[in-house]
């Protein structure tokens, strides 16, 4: 059930939606288009928990109310044209039943004096842009720019609610993340069961009264991160160049030691340094116990350059043989953090491409399996994933060079006929048990709210190896009927706990 027991309905006005500057090509006629701003607000509000709806005018030309109709359509809006304002039929009929059961706005930059006044009349909320004639009305909330409707809509639920659980969440995070989380419901301006308003916060508003608009604020950081000067990894965030618009939120958090972020930038720094990463994984390692797996971190080596006459040397005091996984040291943020090689003998590593400093890891053989486990607030999940093959399989492939690849985008994953030899082996099970105590483990000694790590089992032993750490992951192997509430949940929980901190 919906926070506030009715929806909110959102009107769009052609006039806040339509370039006016138009574009004349050369026949002279005026191509269409969307104002700027408009198609990212279009995007945001179809997955926003929101009833949308476009209209325009009676009169509009037919190459307008077309564009406007398909627009309608492409985000799964309503579509509404209205007649001309006459008599007192000034709303339509569909206009005058939302306002006997919905929390309903209008948003215009030009409106005819009397449909305002009966839109008021009726209980909606009129937002002006850029019309210095409509603000004189002092029921009119005005904004100055497209991108500032959002923000504008939320706090205006969350004062409709007047519920003091209701927290407005602004979010930060690329384009892409945020529009996989945005379609499996996670951003809802219109409250979540838990009374969460979501918003995204603008680069192009500034941003500090944005920040005194919200309760706390999400974040990715790390796709904020211009450059990661890989020499300063030991003292993350030195060495980092953020983008302007994270870069003032820092400050601002600075300087607000009250504020909310979920999660701490500081807990989040040592993730950017595959060596902290390990150093967090061996931390692990008390969990194992007689008659349970061994629970452990890969073997692993730092090395500065690829041609040390002591590499052999380093190798068997770290206790690593190959094939061994070269991985840059400096684990996400970056373009090449992710490009990575599989070598499987000493002299691979001449002219080796993978950035430097880097780890040497054990590469695991694990059945073309791996574990991915999601910890969201208190809620542990998990899904299994095909995986590399064995090294015996890349090795026959590998044509005698090292294998190259980019984790995110090119790992080399089991074949059909691979991860069929792998059923027939009596392969290692998973110990649930176990992992889920290492994530909770983790969670005390990370201090994230949200954060995922990949487990593999070694065929050999029966090991249990972490073999990655991440913060903020999508989690989208995890149903969204089950994601979305824990998500909901742990944000609240989170925020509910570091908010009674900063009061004792």
């Amino acid at each position: 059930m919906a926070a506030m027991g009715r929806s909110v309905r959102v009107v769009l006005d052609s006039s806040v939606l339509l370039d006016p500057s138009g574009v004349t090509a050369e026949e002279e006629e005026v191509v269409v288009a969307l104002r700027p701003g408009a198609e990212a607000l279009l995007r945001r509000l179809r997955y926003s928990n929101l009833r949308v709806a476009i209209c325009h005018p009676e009169g509009l030309p037919t190459n307008e109310s077309g564009f406007l109709e398909k627009t309608a359509k492409l985000y799964s809006f309503g579509y509404m044209p209205l007649t001309s304002p006459s008599g007192s039929n000034l709303l339509n009929e569909l206009m005058l039943e939302w306002s006997g059961t919905n929390f309903c706005f209008y948003v215009t930059s030009g409106v005819h004096e009397g449909l305002l006044s009966e839109l008021q009349n009726h209980n909606w909320e009129v937002i002006a842009m850029g019309n210095e004639d409509v603000i004189k009305n002092s029921g009119v909330i005005h904004i100055s720019m497209l991108q500032e409707l959002l923000i504008t809509l939320a706090t205006s639920i969350k004062k409709e609610i007047g519920n003091s659980s209701a927290f407005v969440v602004g979010y930060v995070m690329k384009q892409s993340r945020e529009e996989d989380f945005a379609k499996r419901g996670a951003f809802p301006i219109y409250p979540s069961k838990n009374d969460l308003i979501f918003v995204p916060l603008s680069f192009e508003l500034p941003l500090a009264s944005q920040l005194q608009e919200v309760d706390l604020v999400l974040h990715k950081i790390t796709d904020e991160i211009i450059n990661i000067d890989p020499n300063s990894s030991i003292s993350f965030p030195k060495g980092i160049s953020f983008s302007p618009g994270m870069s003032e939120i820092i400050r601002f958090v600075e300087e607000h030691c009250d504020f909310c972020v979920i999660d701490p930038f500081k807990n989040i720094y040592p993730l950017l340094d595959r060596i902290q990463i390990q150093e967090i994984l061996i931390r692990l390692e008390g969990l194992s116990a007689e008659g349970r797996p061994k629970l452990r971190a890969p073997c692993f080596l730092k090395i500065e350059s690829f041609c040390g006459s002591e590499l052999q040397k380093q190798l068997a005091e770290a206790k690593l043989s190959f094939p061994l996984i070269v991985k840059p040291q400096v684990a996400c943020g970056v373009a090449d953090a992710h490009n990575m090689a599989l070598i499987f003998k000493i002299e691979e590593f001449s002219n080796l491409s993978v950035p430097l400093p880097a780890i040497l890891q054990e590469y695991i053989d694990h059945g073309s399996k791996i574990f991915k486990f999601y910890a969201i607030g208190d809620k542990i999940f998990h899904a299994i994933k095909n995986s590399m093959p064995n090294a015996s399989h890349l090795k026959s492939s590998s044509g005698g060079k090292p294998l190259t690849f980019n984790s995110l985008k090119t790992l080399p994953v089991a074949t059909k006929e691979q991860l069929l030899q792998n059923e027939v082996q009596d392969s290692k099970l998973l110990d649930i048990n176990l992992v889920e105590e290492a994530a909770k483990l983790l969670k005390e000694l990370l201090g994230l709210t949200i954060f995922g790590f990949d487990v593999v089992v070694q065929e050999s032993s029966g090991d249990h190896v972490i073999v990655d750490l991440n913060y903020l992951p999508s989690f989208k192997e995890v149903p969204d009927n089950v994601a979305m509430p824990a998500f909901w949940d742990a944000i609240k929980q989170s925020y509910e706990s570091r908010k009674q901190m900063t009061q004792t």
